[in-house]
C-alpha cells in the first residue's frame, strides 16, 4: 500500500448530499418590501442624537438615529439625511454641523428636534451653547461632536452627509437614549465583552 492510498484510507467517507428542492423566489411588490422593511427597522435598536447646524442665520436641530462613525483615520461619522428636511437643506450647502448624543434623560430633547417643535422653538428644549464657530450644540449631551463636512453621497430619498471630527466633548457618564419600536429605552448595566 503506497502512503497514497494510505492517506485516502484515513479520510473520512462523504455522505451522499441530499438533492436541493428548489426554492421558488417571493416576488414581493415594492410597496410589501418597503412595509417590511419598516417593520424590521423597528427591531433595530439606535442611539439617539440630534444633528444641529446653522446657515449664519438661521440654527437647525433634528432628532437621528441613523448616525454611526464611518472611520477612525481620518476620525469622521456619517449621518443619513432625508431630503425634505429642513436640515438637509442647510447641509447640502456644506455647513459644518455637530453630532450630539443623547443621555436617557434627554428623551424632550429629542421628542422636541423631531417633530414636536419646529425651526427655532427646538431650542427652547435643552441646555443648548453656541460654539467658537458659531454651531449650535447641547452642553449637557452624553458626547458632542463637531464636524467639518467633508462628502456627501445621494441614495434614494436620503443623503449620507460624512463629517470629519473636528473636536470631542465627553461627559463622565455612558447612559444612552436608545429607539426601538418607535419608543424610548435604555440599556441595562453593561457586560465585559
Amino acid at each position: 500500500m503506497s502512503q497514497f492510498d494510505t492517506l485516502k484510507s484515513l479520510q473520512p467517507e462523504k455522505s451522499p448530499q441530499p438533492e436541493k428542492s428548489p426554492q421558488p423566489e417571493k416576488s414581493l411588490q415594492p410597496e410589501a418590501i418597503t412595509n417590511l422593511m419598516k417593520q424590521s427597522m423597528r427591531r433595530l435598536a439606535s442611539s439617539v442624537s440630534v444633528v444641529s447646524s446653522t446657515n449664519g442665520s438661521e440654527r437647525h436641530a433634528m432628532a437621528a438615529t441613523s448616525v454611526t462613525s464611518l472611520s477612525m483615520d481620518p476620525p469622521s461619522l456619517l449621518v443619513c439625511v432625508n431630503k425634505s428636511t429642513a436640515m438637509h437643506e442647510v447641509l447640502d450647502e456644506g455647513v459644518d454641523f455637530c453630532i450630539n448624543v443623547l443621555s436617557q434623560s434627554q428623551a424632550e430633547v429629542s421628542s422636541a428636534c423631531g417633530g414636536k417643535l419646529r425651526g427655532e422653538e427646538r431650542f427652547t428644549v435643552g441646555n443648548w451653547k453656541e460654539s467658537a464657530s458659531g454651531l449650535p450644540y447641547l452642553a449637557d449631551a452624553q458626547s458632542v461632536l463637531f464636524l467639518e463636512q467633508d462628502g456627501r453621497y445621494e441614495y434614494g430619498t436620503h443623503t449620507i452627509f460624512i463629517g470629519r471630527v473636528k473636536d470631542v466633548q465627553n461627559s463622565e457618564a455612558i447612559d444612552p437614549l436608545i429607539y426601538v419600536d418607535g419608543r424610548y429605552t435604555t440599556t441595562t448595566e453593561p457586560e465585559e465583552a
